[in-house]
């Protein structure tokens, strides 16, 4: 049963991979092989697990996809308000200059998103940023160069911060690296951004006009930005100070923006905009993280330890950035955490940075990769594929740049 589970979770992933060719939506199939692998895990329980240990299995997985959910429904429904009032669309217009090289745009892109995802999370960094280069109506063959640029640029920008990356948290709590050690690893993770925007940008050579015009912008839309900016910065720090887990802050600032728009607008129709949001992309994320949750309970990674006695520890490390496109990166942490292997500082930061950026080099590998590849039209996991070169060329880099600070430190 081990076997044929893990052949369903393959088959999952498979599907994602394949959807250009079957043209059926990788919502529906990964859900049907999330579900599915479930189903028969409780039908055919491994040797000795009772209906309790089923159970407690399948809640603590289905806890982790609830929260991730709710923080994504609560981001979507602010970038869905903020979007459809023309915040976004004024922002830009006032940020970009009437004529902007589309190089250029490119560099401020990888910038602006590592910047924002050092503030934000992942996904609402994601979600911001794709909007905001569809309000520029680029082609497709061209958004997408700087769609993936985003996704490097959000799990790069995380992965330099305790509050931006799960797994960098994990890390710091465990006592492998200091704050300043990860100020640090910021420097080369933001130069492997810019290194990916120089090579996305090598085949583009037009410029962009953006007809400037005025946008208006209702005071109480411009409250309700204010209050998306507080949400961010209020969940960040009662993150830090008091451990408040970031869905119920994010939350919390959604049920205070229902209020607002409530008291100044009274004929506006704000819960529609939850009802706006892309469900096909919960649903996306609801059959990959099942996947990814039977993996886990099948004992995948307890094996991974053994990488490191077949390799160099420095050469595992980047190895593990690789698996972490294709596993979750938070049980991956987790298991070389448990596993007791002895590294020391440089090595330590090789790994923060590898889990927290090599999600990045296939669509699937990271929630920033998900949430793109269902919000962008054209971005699926073969097109994204089609920059592996660039995307291996940036991690690299950063790779070694963080190991060389490391020495130095």
């Amino acid at each position: 049963m081990t076997i044929i589970l893990l052949v369903l979770v393959a088959l999952g992933f498979l599907s994602i991979v394949i959807e250009d060719l079957t043209h059926v939506d990788k919502a529906k199939t990964t859900l049907f092989f999330g579900t599915l692998v479930w189903v028969l895990y409780f039908a055919v329980p491994p040797p000795g697990l009772g209906q309790a240990g089923l159970m407690k299995a399948l809640n603590g997985n289905l806890l982790d996809i609830a929260s991730l959910w709710l923080f994504l429904m609560a981001a979507m429904t602010f970038v869905s308000y903020l979007s459809s009032k023309g915040i976004i669309d004024a922002l830009v217009q006032r940020a970009l200059p009437a004529r902007l090289s589309e190089r250029k745009l490119m560099l401020l892109t990888g910038t602006g998103a590592f910047l924002f995802s050092s503030m934000a999370d992942n996904i609402t960094s994601t979600l911001v940023c794709i909007s905001v280069l569809a309000s520029l109506k680029l082609p497709t063959d061209k958004l997408l160069r700087y769609v993936v640029l985003v996704v490097f640029a959000v799990n790069a920008g995380g992965a330099a911060l305790i509050t931006g990356d799960v797994t960098t948290l994990m890390i710091f709590l465990a006592g492998k690296v200091g704050i300043v050690d990860l100020v640090l690893l910021s420097l080369p993770a933001l130069g492997s951004v810019l290194l990916l925007a120089l090579l996305l940008a090598r085949p583009l050579a037009g410029e962009l006009v953006t007809q400037k015009r005025e946008v208006p912008v209702q005071q109480a839309d411009l409250a309700i930005a204010v209050l998306f900016g507080l949400t961010i910065l209020g969940t960040l720090g009662a993150n830090v100070a008091f451990g408040i887990p970031p869905v119920l802050s994010f939350l919390f600032g959604l049920s205070l923006m229902f209020l607002v728009v409530q008291f100044l607008n009274r004929d506006e129709p704000i819960l529609d905009y939850v009802r706006r949001i892309e469900f096909d992309t919960l649903l996306f994320f609801l059959g990959v993280l099942l996947l990814v949750g039977m993996l886990k309970e099948l004992g995948t990674l307890a094996h991974l330890p053994r990488l490191y006695q077949a390799l160099p520890t420095l050469g595992a490390n980047y190895l593990v950035g690789l698996i972490s496109a294709l596993l979750d990166n938070v049980p991956l942490t987790a298991a070389l955490l448990k596993s007791g292997i002895d590294m020391g500082l440089p090595l330590w930061l090789t790994l923060t940075y590898s889990v927290g950026v090599g999600g990045a080099l296939l669509a699937i590998g990271s929630a920033a990769g998900v949430v793109a590849m269902s919000k962008v039209e054209g971005l699926t996991f073969a097109s994204y594929l089609k920059f592996t070169p660039p995307l291996l060329l940036a991690y690299s880099a950063g790779f070694l740049g963080v190991y060389a600070i490391g020495l130095v430190l």
